[in-house]
């Protein structure tokens, strides 16, 4: 066989030595990463299952605290409401003023219900105060819980 040949059949022999070495080399980072992956993986599950007892705690409270705030939306559409009539009831006091020789019994009258409404309005922000006092206890709860997920 002439020798330019035998180096041709040496140049190709060490390419595909080359290539089998390569392919070693990449199947080898493969199955690195393919554990690599599975030890990540394991990681997760046990975080995951690490979450879940709190994660139902924290949707207790989460629901709580909707509750409280719908209860404090409702407060606050009472004294909204209040404020509504107390305004009514100023506007007329003012028309009454101007009529006073004609209209004093319907000045008291509508004295009267202005008391009324003041203490139903100190009632609606009494309830508002407390509704945020419970927020702010259930979101204290709530940030406790949440500090048990940091890693």
């Amino acid at each position: 066989m002439p020798f330019a040949r035998q180096l041709n059949n040496v140049r190709i022999s060490t390419k595909l030595f080359a290539a089998f070495g390569l392919v070693l080399v990449v199947a080898n980072e493969v199955k690195d990463l393919a554990q690599e992956t599975a030890k990540a993986t394991e990681d997760i599950g046990r975080r995951v299952d690490a979450i879940q007892p709190d994660t139902g705690q924290t949707v207790t409270a989460i629901e709580r605290i909707a509750e409280i705030i719908s209860r404090i939306s409702d407060a606050q559409v009472s004294v909204a409401s209040a404020v509504e009539q107390q305004i009514m009831t100023t506007n007329e006091m003012a028309r009454s003023v101007g009529e006073a020789s004609t209209g004093t019994t319907e000045i008291a009258t509508d004295l009267a219900s202005v008391a009324q409404l003041t203490a139903e309005s100190e009632q609606g922000a009494a309830r508002s105060a407390q509704g945020a006092t419970e927020v702010a206890a259930l979101a204290a709860g709530v940030a406790t819980i949440a500090a048990r997920f940091a890693y």
